[in-house]
Parts: structure tokens; sequence; C-alpha cells
């Protein structure tokens, strides 16, 4: 089962990088690979979303749980689709200077060997431009620097 586990330093806030994540609605706007979302229910901090995935003829769709804990945790919990697991989490931690460290973690493995072993091999890249892409998005939104 792949993991993948990073820290990074961005120059914005924790509400501003807790809301651009729990976003989950924007993400076929920016995350590769991302082809559509929906949310599907709420209850109270948490809330159910779908998210497709497709790369070339490819396409798979898998439902999560997802525990927004303002203002600094997000919680992704595995639901059903072409997974046996996933387990993803969000931590935004204020630094001094106002910046944010994010602290990302995520953690799956799937049903099907052929398309687990693709995964696993590109895995760390494929995460890699993930989170990459919520630092473009983060820019985009929010500009260079902290906006209070």
């Amino acid at each position: 089962m792949p993991t993948h586990s990073e820290k990074r330093n961005l120059p914005y806030t924790p509400a501003q990088l807790f809301a651009l994540v729990s976003g989950v609605e924007h993400y076929p706007e920016f995350l590769p690979w991302c082809v559509a979302s929906r949310i599907t229910k709420r209850e109270g901090d948490a809330f159910y979303a779908d998210l497709v995935i497709g790369y070339k003829m490819v396409r798979e769709t898998f439902s999560s749980k997802v525990t927004a804990l303002r203002p600094d945790h997000i919680h992704v919990e595995y639901m059903k689709g072409p997974m046996r697991h996933l387990s993803n989490h969000w931590r935004f931690i204020e630094e001094p200077d106002g910046s944010c460290t994010i602290d990302f973690y995520v953690d799956f493995d799937f049903k099907n060997p052929l398309l687990q072993g693709v995964i696993t091999t590109f895995f760390h890249e494929a995460v890699k431009r993930m989170v990459d892409a919520f630092e473009k998005r983060a820019e985009f939104l929010y500009g260079k620097r902290r906006n209070g």
C-alpha cells in the first residue's frame, strides 16, 4: 500500500488553505485527473463527496467522507469505489510569521492488482503533482503573498 507524507510551508493563512482543500466541488477546475466532483450530503463538520478520477481511457468513481474540523484539520475517509482502503489528512499549522505549514498524508490500496501496480509505479510523482496543484491554486486565489 503506497503512502506519501510531506510538509510544505506556504505564505497563506491556515483559513485560506483550509477553505481551498475543503472546497471539493472546485477540484475539477485545477486538480490533475479529477474530472468531476460533487458533494452528496452534509452533516455538521462532515460531508460526503464523490470524485471521478480519469486518465486516458480509465475512469473510476469513489466516495469518501470528509471531516472538516475548522480551522486546522481535514480528514478523508474512504466509503466506496475501486479501492480497498484510503486514508488522507491535511493539517494546517500557523507559523509565527503568519505563514502556514501544511502537513499532508495519504495512503491507499486499489482492489484491482493491475491498477494498483500502475499507480504504485507513478504514485509519488502523481501525489507531488496533486500537492503542487493545490499550491498553484492557492497562488491563483490568494496571490503570491499572504492576504490577511
